[in-house]
């Protein structure tokens, strides 16, 4: 198992093979770099294994937690602050570190479109370079193993107007969970919207997340100059109090990007001081245009006044007329347009599913499933062909079978260190017909010369069912052994 160091400048992948059995891994006490003596294994239980990014003053890693019945993957969040902070933004981007622990806490066990808190801790850790010591503080929340918005939107184009209907929608009822603990979110962005591959939408990135006040002028704390540029409404951006219509203004903002696929910058006339975001080729309805653009007023007062509201109107009902939204102040969002910048969310490329009653069948749904049965599709593929390849060249049953085994336990082994994955299978299958098709000899497989002249079919034609019939074989298993895994859990779970 490779565990990367989390301690900043040094980020060095460390490899330990006995940590592949799951016995050594579960009752081993603790890990060192072996460059800085960092401690590895943080809180003795989370094991760092990919860098997911980092900003100005964090740094975000997928990391497995040992004591957990599947491995469970985890993120892990380092308050990370770069070299260029004075004391003053150091307290602050601490605070806000922190305070997305609380909320975390507070938020995520309770709704099931927000990720759960695991832990948080600090660390405190010898400078071998220095002769000091360090210390970190770490947070660790539930994995939502899907894709943001904005990189849907880079990826495929802009979303269909049912599709952000629904987002919007989505957003909406989680928005109005937020806003009646009485905290804002102040960073809705399509970055922090992420959905699963079962089309779960959650709601990330809440170290912004302040408190509100009791009502409107109850507080004179204006907010922090930290925001997200494009997406944060004028009151945010002046720095005075913030309300649920700050957080409605940036979700409209959100939205417009989801149907156009551009910036703020581009929809908003500096010179004319206003939104033209409508375009002849955009169709939008009437009705979700008019919510939009209300939602854009630079007007706290003016916007519908909750979630709720907003909801009602979309459902067809009529919002409240100019009635001004209760009071909130305001803490800094992520990934934002100033020196500060928090740490990075929960990203990564597969998708995971939706919350489930039980933390072992949660662990199964999250399971990339598409992506092993392409996989297996590929392996079981290539497999034939190595197989056909290796008895056409050696008639010898005991070599063939030797260099076939070979070949799938190399195989085996490759995709297990992921050093083949579905880009690389794809290359090495397509690689492989080439070299079949080159090379005759390489398919002369008496049965399958035979089988190709009952089929009257030529022989790599042939070549290629086989291997597509080995791949639906090889997919029909796996697809079996999860149907039982997820029974079994199912059956475990309510024992």
């Amino acid at each position: 198992m490779d565990l990367l160091c989390t301690r900043p400048g040094c980020a060095r992948l460390n490899s330990f093979p006995d940590l592949d059995n799951r016995n050594t891994l579960q009752t081993v006490q603790q890990r060192f770099c072996t460059s800085c003596r960092m401690p590895l294994i943080l809180a003795g239980r989370y094991l760092p294994v990919k860098l997911l990014g980092q900003g100005g003053f964090g740094a975000a890693y997928l990391a497995l937690d040992r004591f957990t019945p599947t491995m469970r993957f985890c993120v892990v969040k380092q308050f990370q602050p770069s070299g260029n902070l004075n004391q003053e933004q150091l307290d602050l981007a601490l605070s806000l570190f922190e305070r997305e622990a609380v909320v975390l806490e507070k938020l995520g066990n309770r709704h099931d479109q927000i990720p759960d808190l695991f832990a948080y801790f600090p660390l405190l850790v010898d400078d071998p370079r220095t002769g000091k010591q360090d210390q970190f503080f770490y947070l660790v929340q539930e994995f939502i193993n899907g894709q943001d918005l904005e990189k849907t939107v880079e990826k495929h184009g802009p979303l269909s107007e049912a599709e952000v209907r629904w987002v919007l929608t989505e957003m909406l009822k989680i928005l109005s969970f937020v806003h009646g603990t009485g905290a804002i979110h102040r960073d809705i962005k399509p970055s922090n919207l992420m959905r699963d591959q079962e089309g779960k939408l959650y709601l990330l990135d809440f170290g912004a997340v302040k408190q509100a006040t009791a009502g409107v002028g109850a507080s004179n704390e204006g907010s922090t100059g930290i925001y997200s540029m494009g997406f944060a409404p004028p009151e945010q951006m002046a720095g005075n109090q913030v309300y649920p219509a700050t957080d409605l203004y940036a979700l409209a903002v959100t939205c417009l990007y989801l149907l156009t696929g551009k910036t703020a910058q581009d929809l908003y006339d500096a010179y004319h001081n206003q939104w033209n975001w409508r375009s002849p080729g955009l169709k939008v309805s009437q009705p979700l245009a008019d919510v939009i653009d209300r939602l854009l007023l630079p007007t706290p007062k003016d916007r519908y006044a909750s979630a709720e509201e907003v909801l009602a109107v979309l459902n067809g009902g009529k919002g409240n007329q100019g009635k001004a939204p209760p009071g909130a102040t305001v803490s800094t969002p992520q990934g934002t347009n100033t020196q500060i910048q928090p740490t990075p969310a929960s990203s990564a490329s597969p998708l995971t599913a939706p919350k489930t009653p039980g933390k072992i069948s949660q662990a199964v749904q999250n399971l990339p499933v598409l992506k092993v049965l392409f996989q297996g599709a590929l392996t079981g593929s290539a497999l034939v062909f190595w197989g056909i390849i290796a008895v056409s060249l050696f008639p010898q049953t005991n070599i063939s079978l030797g260099i076939l085994g070979m070949v799938v336990a190399g195989i085996i082994l490759a995709q297990f260190k992921r050093w083949l994955e579905v880009t690389e299978m794809l290359s090495l299958n397509t690689l492989t017909i080439l070299a079949l098709l080159a090379v005759p000899g390489l398919s002369r497989w008496p049965k399958i010369v035979e089988l190709a002249t009952q089929l009257d079919f030529p022989v790599l034609v042939t070549v290629i069912i086989a291997a597509i019939a080995g791949a639906i074989a090889v997919v029909a298993t796996i697809a079996l052994f999860l149907l039982i895994l997820k029974l079994l859990f199912a059956v475990l779970t309510r024992v």
